[in-house]
């Protein structure tokens, strides 16, 4: 027996990145159509030109990854429509967070019934971030990952994140929370709304994403040996006991580097020397 749905779906926007997961979404949304032209639950789809406005829908499903959301988030700042992430991109670390190990049909099945959830979203600088930021190694491998793009996903992302652990060398970072500082060379400098990112590495494991606040790790200048012994603890969550991570909570960061350096916001690259990060609890809600 289905669970009474108390914020019925009335209409729902469909919001289709044609390019993400290599058609996986446009496969996905086919077989969604179906199903809801089944249930009778009107839906409109846009593929290349989203709308200004969602005032006429009751909810809001995007299929894409990390970097959809993302993009969603920027674009439309304050939108309070109830939302879903199917995991149709090459990035799906959100989605993950939200419906774990479930398929996408059953992630439809799932949001059929669930009552809508607040999420918050992170801010660097002025660009907003739903799942990850990094700056130094995190930006220097997704600079690398634009030249093996053809690799996709996950294994593109082993293969940047290998080749960067021989090659890069830490900078020096000013960090700054609410009760601590730290002045001193990172090899990682993280601060996550939630608790996955590079498709599986699980940096803050402890990460929850409606608890207002934003989980940061560092990491100490490594050498290539410990980078490469370390890489499966990191990727597994079970680092947090090391002597050379710090792992903390907070609402607001500040962070200042010797010089303009590569960040990476959700998969997305920018670039600063000053950076202030901080959370805005509450800011989206999503079915899940």
């Amino acid at each position: 027996m289905h669970q009474q749905i108390h914020q019925p779906l009335s209409s729902i926007a469909i919001l289709v990145n044609p390019l993400a997961g290599k058609g996986v979404s446009l496969k996905f949304d086919a077989w969604l159509e179906i199903e809801l032209k089944k249930r009778n639950i009107q839906f409109q789809v846009f593929k290349n030109d989203w709308p200004e406005s969602f005032d006429n829908f009751s909810d809001i499903w995007i299929m894409g990854g990390d970097g959809s959301i993302n993009y969603f988030i920027n674009r439309f700042p304050n939108c309070k429509t109830p939302l879903a992430l199917f995991k149709t991109g090459t990035g799906n670390d959100f989605s993950w967070k939200l419906y774990g190990e479930l398929t996408n049909e059953e992630i439809f099945e799932k949001v059929l019934i669930s009552e809508p959830k607040p999420v918050d979203v992170g801010r660097c600088n002025h660009t907003l971030f739903i799942n990850s930021f990094g700056i130094g190694f995190d930006g220097e491998i997704l600079k690398s990952m634009n030249a093996i793009r053809f690799l996709g996903g996950h294994l593109g992302y082993m293969v940047a994140v290998v080749l960067k652990i021989l090659s890069f060398r830490e900078h020096r970072f000013q960090v700054n929370t609410e009760e601590e500082s730290w002045n001193e060379q990172f090899l990682l400098l993280i601060i996550n709304n939630s608790s996955r990112a590079g498709g599986g590495f699980k940096i803050t494991p402890d990460a929850n994403i409606n608890d207002g606040l934003l989980d940061l790790c560092l990491c100490n200048k490594l050498t290539v040996f410990q980078r490469l012994r370390y890489l499966p603890v990191l990727k597994s969550g079970k680092h947090t006991h090391l002597p050379f991570v710090t792992l903390r909570k907070g609402k607001s960061f500040r962070i200042s580097a010797e010089k303009e350096i590569a960040i990476q916001v959700d998969g997305e690259l920018i670039s600063a020397k000053n950076v202030k990060v901080d959370v805005l609890p509450k800011q989206f809600n999503f079915r899940y």
